[in-house]
């Protein structure tokens, strides 16, 4: 208990997203491929949670609606993830520990904007209201949400097929190694 507790006051007070990837505290990534089941068009959603530069939880499923948009299929991933993370937050609070904002890292600049701007616009109208949970999420501090460069997104690793050197780095990034 004492490792977790010192692990989540390592929590990054810096808004530097690759400092949030590299292992400091309690933090997530997201990421969703867009429209990637050929027959049903449904998109693909990832994230991982990571405590203290270890993989804790982790989800890869296909969406359950068609997105319209990469955008809205990054949004639709970023709700799936905050309620984990939410999940998480309740869970250490329960434990005892004081937690600020936990960053989620995606790659979507334009479903961050939605998801940190309440105002519904003639753009968003028709995404539905349960992937709105993530507004709700920051607005009450349990999260924050922050861009990270596409080509840096370890959460890839959930939502597409990766070249060899991406996969060895972002395996290497989410601590997992093959035993010999």
């Amino acid at each position: 208990m004492r490792f977790t507790s010192a692990a989540i006051s390592l929590a990054p007070p810096t808004t530097d997203s690759s400092m949030m990837v590299s292992g400091q505290g309690l933090n997530a990534c997201t990421d969703s491929d867009w429209a990637s089941d050929v027959n049903t068009r449904w998109s693909t959603s990832g994230f991982f949670v990571k405590l203290a530069g270890g993989l804790i939880s982790w989800t890869t499923k296909a969406q359950k609606t068609v997105a319209l948009s990469s955008t809205e299929a990054e949004y639709m991933a970023l709700s799936d993830c905050s309620r984990q993370v939410v999940w998480m937050h309740t869970l250490m609070g329960e434990l005892g520990y004081s937690l600020k904002p936990i960053p989620i890292c995606g790659d979507n600049q334009g479903s961050i904007f939605i998801a940190s701007n309440p105002v519904t616009e003639r753009r968003s109208k028709h995404i539905d209201i349960r992937y709105h949970y993530v507004r709700e999420v920051i607005s009450r501090k349990y999260a924050r949400v922050f861009f990270i460069n596409g080509d840096q997104n370890p959460a890839d690793m959930f939502t597409k097929n990766l070249g060899s050197v991406k996969f060895l780095k972002y395996r290497g990034e989410l601590g997992l190694e093959f035993l010999e």
